[in-house]
């Protein structure tokens, strides 16, 4: 359940490495979320991760979890579940691929889809039947603006997010009413590294990303975009004819 400061006290993230996952960590237990799961496959920079937020004062654990092993996620995140209620889950991992070398060697391609995807399709099913069965929580779908309208330049990352997230407003829908919450969020671009001259506005960072999540959360929103004008850019965007657009740069 959410304490008095409208944050959820524990806290699941799938896809426990990610920069925006932890972001969003720091800053709920900042707002007294008490416990915290990372999952991911087992790796030194999971439990450094897990290290660096219990210094934070969280109850941490880390749960060996594989995307491309969909076989697996019943068991792996029942037992999270069945250790106690997770009021938040956060479904932030995802690969981007290499756009020139995937499409010359599909396989690759074909790994993108099904971590960004297919992957994620399972995890947030199981994820949306527990948080169902326990009455309340919320599961939070990082998607990407990319997924908006696939460009010439990544359209097999853009083509992955661009399923999640009709996956993802859908599963909204089914869970109306039931007292799960379910928010998409669309970043732009994510840099981790500090803003150089000229770069674009509408370039963003996981600390960002993580308090639009925070706002969000509190807002029940149902749907973010990370920096708040890509919504309009977007939209604007669709309304480019076909020709015009796949001249947009390749890089």
């Amino acid at each position: 359940m959410k304490n008095a400061f409208g944050a959820p006290q524990s806290l699941l993230v799938l896809g426990g490495t990610s920069e925006i996952g932890l972001a969003t960590a720091r800053r709920l237990i900042a707002r007294r979320t008490r416990v915290v799961r990372l999952a991911g496959r087992p790796s030194p920079a999971l439990e450094r991760a897990a290290a660096g937020l219990r210094e934070l004062g969280a109850e941490v654990h880390t749960v060996a979890f594989d995307a491309l092993d969909p076989g697996s996620h019943e068991e792996v995140l029942g037992k999270v579940f069945a250790e106690g209620d997770t009021d938040m889950v956060l479904l932030a991992f995802g690969v981007h691929g290499d756009q020139i070398r995937d499409e010359e060697e599909p396989l690759g391609a074909v790994e993108v889809a099904q971590t960004n995807y297919t992957g994620a399709v399972c995890a947030g099913l199981v994820c949306a039947g527990a948080l169902q069965a326990q009455g309340h929580g919320s599961l939070v779908v990082l998607s990407s603006a990319a997924g908006a309208r696939a460009r010439r330049a990544d359209f097999i990352y853009g083509s992955s997010k661009a399923g999640l997230d009709a996956f993802a407003q859908g599963l909204g829908d089914a869970l109306h009413g039931t007292g799960v919450h379910v928010m998409v969020v669309r970043p732009g671009a994510v840099r981790t590294r500090p803003a150089r001259r000229g770069e674009s506005p509408l370039v963003t960072t996981p600390g960002a990303v993580a308090d639009a999540i925070v706002t969000g959360l509190r807002r029940r929103s149902e749907t973010v975009w990370v920096p708040g004008p890509l919504r309009a850019v977007a939209a604007a965007l669709r309304l480019v004819p076909r020709p015009l657009y796949r001249r947009l740069p390749v890089r």
